[in-house]
């Protein structure tokens, strides 16, 4: 597959870049991607939540009534789960949801993600993505000359750049990413995968077959 480099101007350079097979041309694999997809959204789960349980409450164990000729029920406490303001029952705990998954399968998910958007022709090459301060106008006005029209556009570079981040975090819909830190869940977000020449090498270089 063939992508045409456009630079920041929004202008056709001429120029054509070859991708990579082993990268943006295999087979996808579903269900690797599901798992990646399950690992990252299960890891940002805080799993914090707690209710109190019968011997957490506050209230009095004093006996309500005589044990037997009420006719009723037996009650020790109102602390039991019957009455209001007591335990629950079978509440929910602190829980880690966090799992591992092997190396091999979740490269095999984001080779996967990244094929996927390339066969939908999700993705877009441009030549560098320079910002000489952090502005959110000078950003804007790239991304109006690359009439980038999607809801959703991941923005991979090379390596850290704090200008080009600190330009678009307002910005609903754009998100900054490092090659070398590319997840299976943000590829299969967006709707536009904009790529800049240097990352495209990195993630050749990371993901090729040596």
């Amino acid at each position: 597959m063939e992508l045409s480099v456009i630079n920041s101007t929004g202008q056709d350079t001429g120029r054509k870049v070859t991708l990579s097979e082993e990268v943006f041309g295999i087979e996808p694999n579903t269900h690797a991607m599901y798992l990646d997809v399950k690992q990252y959204l299960a890891n940002q789960r805080q799993g914090t939540h707690k209710s109190k349980e019968r011997n957490e409450v506050s209230g009095t164990t004093k006996k309500l009534k005589k044990q037997k000729g009420t006719g009723g029920a037996r009650a020790g406490s109102m602390k039991s789960p019957v009455f209001i303001g007591g335990g629950r029952v079978f509440g929910p705990r602190p829980k880690d949801y966090s799992f591992k998954l092997n190396k091999k399968l979740k490269e095999l998910a984001r080779l996967s993600a990244l094929s996927t958007l390339a066969r939908n022709n999700k993705v877009a090459l441009i030549e560098a993505l320079n910002i000489d301060a952090p502005k959110t106008s000078a950003f804007v006005q790239v991304v109006n000359n690359l009439k980038i029209n999607s809801r959703k556009t991941l923005i991979v570079t090379a390596q850290n750049n704090q200008n080009i981040y600190l330009s678009s975090r307002n910005l609903k819909g754009y998100k900054v990413a490092e090659a070398k830190d590319l997840n299976t869940y943000d590829i299969l977000n967006a709707d536009t995968l904009l790529l800049t020449e240097e990352s495209l090498k990195t993630l050749e270089q990371l993901y090729s077959t040596k």
